[in-house]
């Protein structure tokens, strides 16, 4: 029997230009903290239009320093969503500082505004959205609830690069401090990276030197005069960057392509709902844009019918050669978060509800018009099946 060619979740776009520019640095012989991080970082700020920009390891590298930057630690409490990756919430423990979740708004699955400035309290020291799954969190609200409170804002755009907010602004350019990230399914990878975007000198600079363990940043001396980590990029890395950043704006091109003929195709399915189901609700596309919002593209999930077996509709799909996950638990609901801070079902049902049906679809640049068809009818076909 023929084997089903497997449809990958996601797949990164390497070609000519990477390999050039990777081999350039194996031939320089300088490996880290050289020319090609300074050409990552300052072409990566040129394209948010940012005074400076900081080349790390990790998007989670980027978060903390941010949170160490902003000074928050023992005592403070910082509202957040807990519809997000972990890092989001780990960067504030790292530091000693709470987070203070709040449920988000059920289209754009971002922190709800309103509900985070309910949420600032005695104790609050600042406001941490995420651009959850590329769809940009109502920044300026935020700012503004963040302002009046005298509090800082660090923005986590890990998932959200190339996506536009409420007043156009590219996101990440708005004097926050802000996050990316470039694991291999982002918008622009390098393997494993991150990016902080920042407009003031001093905190550059100190970015800079806690990246690398504290050290001074003229590097004159090895001397460490604040503590610090190993959260260095390599030069290899930033060379993939550059190339990545030469072509973005077409990779993201594609990406909102590849999300429209995805809504084309499964807004034409029914809900796959047996008879005598009731009327659960059906299919969930991702939101579209509103106004001058504009989503820059990271995943394609789905929220499933209620009464869909998401697990067995996981498996279901991979017999039939189509990669799919679930996507993603909720923070406060992970043991280590309810142990620790008391958090219980129930609190946050918005979330809990996108948590619960939420899946990822094989989304990437390169993925071909039939494999697209191939995911849709084999969804089609395991919603079917599949009813609690």
């Amino acid at each position: 029997m023929t084997e089903v060619e497997k449809i990958p979740l996601a797949q990164p776009l390497l070609g000519e230009r990477e390999e050039e520019l990777v081999l350039e640095v194996l031939r320089s012989g300088r490996l880290s903290l050289g020319p090609m991080q300074d050409r990552f970082e300052r072409e990566f700020a040129a394209y948010l239009g940012v005074p400076d920009a900081v080349a790390v390891s990790s998007g989670t590298a980027a978060l903390h320093l941010g949170v160490r930057a902003l000074g928050w630690g023992p005592g403070d409490e910082v509202v957040t969503t807990p519809f997000s990756f972990v890092a989001s919430a780990n960067c504030l423990l790292y530091e000693g500082a709470t987070p203070i979740f709040c449920d988000i708004d059920p289209v754009t699955l971002n922190l709800d505004p309103g509900a985070a400035r309910e949420a600032i309290g005695e104790r609050t020291a600042g406001l941490l959205p995420v651009d959850i799954l590329g769809y940009p969190a109502a920044i300026p609200d935020l700012e503004r609830s963040a302002s009046e409170a005298g509090l800082g804002l660090l923005e986590d755009a890990c998932e959200a690069l190339g996506a536009r907010d409420s007043e156009a602004a590219t996101v990440g350019s708005r004097g926050n401090l802000s996050c990316f990230a470039f694991y291999a399914n982002k918008q622009l990878t390098t393997g494993e990276g991150g990016m902080v975007a920042v407009a003031d000198s001093e905190i550059a600079a100190r970015l800079r030197s806690e990246r690398n363990q504290g050290r001074a940043p003229d590097m004159d001396w090895v001397d460490h005069d604040r503590l610090g980590f190993n959260y260095r990029l390599s030069e290899a890395q930033a060379a993939l960057g550059v190339a990545q950043l030469e072509r973005l704006d077409r990779m993201l091109a594609e990406r909102e392509r590849v999300a429209a003929l995805y809504a084309e195709r499964l807004g034409a399915l029914d809900n796959g709902a047996p008879a005598g189901a009731g009327d659960p609700a059906g299919l969930v596309l991702p939101g579209e844009n509103d106004g001058d919002e504009r989503r820059g593209w990271f995943i394609y999930a789905v929220r499933l019918p209620r009464g869909a077996d998401r697990d067995a509709v996981v498996a279901d799909l991979s017999q039939r050669g189509v990669e799919a996950k679930a996507y993603m638990p909720c923070i406060h609901l992970m043991s280590h978060i309810r142990e620790r801070f008391g958090y219980r079902e129930g609190q946050f049902p918005v979330a809990e509800d996108a948590s619960a049906r939420l899946l990822a679809l094989p989304f990437f640049p390169s993925i071909a018009e039939g494999q697209i068809d191939r995911v849709c009818e084999a969804l089609a076909e395991a919603l079917r099946g599949n009813w609690t």
